[in-house]
């Protein structure tokens, strides 16, 4: 079976990277447009991921796309894409370089994929939406380089109502059963456990971390290097750099993750005061430590995307900013 072939980067279109700190209304509240587009992750792939590239489907004599496989002669596949039996790949889709595809992939809809991406056994990619309001337009799933989906993951496409992209960064690992909704957008460098849930419309930022089954209320933002503690039960937009655990119970900041990163000690110091000072003083309520900010000058960058964000948030509905620019109901 011959296949159309993508031959060089431009010819992909490349998901965008960063995510904008407010997005712009469409008819339902738009998920924020993606990232500036990148063909390659900003950072140096992750040593867990040079192992998972290694595992070869066939050896060198072997053809790369399985004679068991079910890929439509207009579905564009570049040249070195490994794809094994008794996957299903639609017209409409588009595979980067480097890609594998293991046992039993299937891959739906106007879903554009980039480099060096790896799908385990039983991914479902680009299905269409779960949404009543969905009347099969072609929405779209975008999805960048390096990211990794564990067995059993499902990601659908966008809806037309909800900004019609489906978006995913760069050097993301998705685990095993993890759910990512319609119009979901997702940065880059993110660890998604077991069973997380992540319902559509949810804007995710960069340095995410998301322990097993969280569940995530559609709508709700997540900050940068958010963590969010295992079974969370996600209502409200979370802010950056904060550990969440229960029912949207703000716990400490997420120092092990700054660290990680390399973030400055004097930004985790200042960022260790306000979570101090607006999540756990006793002597003045979250509102009034909210209004010392405001008039705060010399602001630590970081402390004052935190205080943006909150203040975002509390002009929404029900603790979610992006509820608050719906006009679908």
């Amino acid at each position: 079976m011959e296949q159309k072939t993508l031959n060089g980067e431009a010819e992909m279109t490349a998901v965008q990277t960063e995510l904008p700190v407010e997005p712009a209304p469409a008819s339902a509240p738009a998920p924020a447009p993606a990232p500036a587009p990148a063909s390659r992750s900003p950072e140096p792939r992750r040593l867990w991921f040079r192992h998972l590239l290694k595992f070869r489907l066939f050896s060198g004599e072997q053809p790369k796309i399985s004679t068991l496989a079910a890929v439509d002669d207009e579905a564009q596949i570049a040249d070195d894409v490994e794809i094994g039996p008794f996957c299903v790949i639609g017209p409409h889709v588009k595979i980067g370089g480097g890609c594998k595809l293991l046992n039993n992939v299937t891959i739906l809809g106007h879903t554009t994929i980039g480099q060096r991406n790896i799908f385990f056994p039983n991914a479902v990619v680009g299905a269409q939406p779960q949404d009543l309001k969905y009347r099969g337009g072609d929405t779209k799933l975008i999805i960048g380089d390096d990211n990794a989906f564990r067995e059993a993951v499902t990601v659908h496409v966008g809806t037309e109502k909800g900004g019609g992209i489906t978006r995913i960064g760069n050097s993301n690992l998705l685990m095993i059963n993890v759910h990512i909704g319609h119009d979901v957008q997702i940065g880059n460098r993110c660890i998604i456990a077991n069973n997380v849930m992540i319902a559509g419309h949810v804007v995710i930022g960069n340095n995410v971390a998301m322990m097993g089954g969280v569940g995530i209320h559609h709508f709700v933002t997540v900050g940068d290097f958010a963590y969010l503690g295992g079974a969370a039960r996600i209502h409200h937009d979370v802010p950056p750099f904060v550990k969440v655990d229960g029912e949207d119970k703000i716990r400490s900041l997420n120092t092990v993750g700054l660290r990680r990163a390399g973030v400055a000690d004097d930004d985790i110091q200042a960022l260790r005061d306000a979570v101090r000072k607006l999540w756990f003083g006793k002597k003045k309520n979250f509102t009034a430590a909210m209004n010392e900010y405001d008039l705060m000058n010399g602001i630590n960058p970081r402390v004052k995307e935190m205080i943006e964000f909150l203040q975002r948030r509390d002009r929404g509905k029900h603790g979610r900013y992006l509820e608050g620019l719906r006009t679908d109901k």
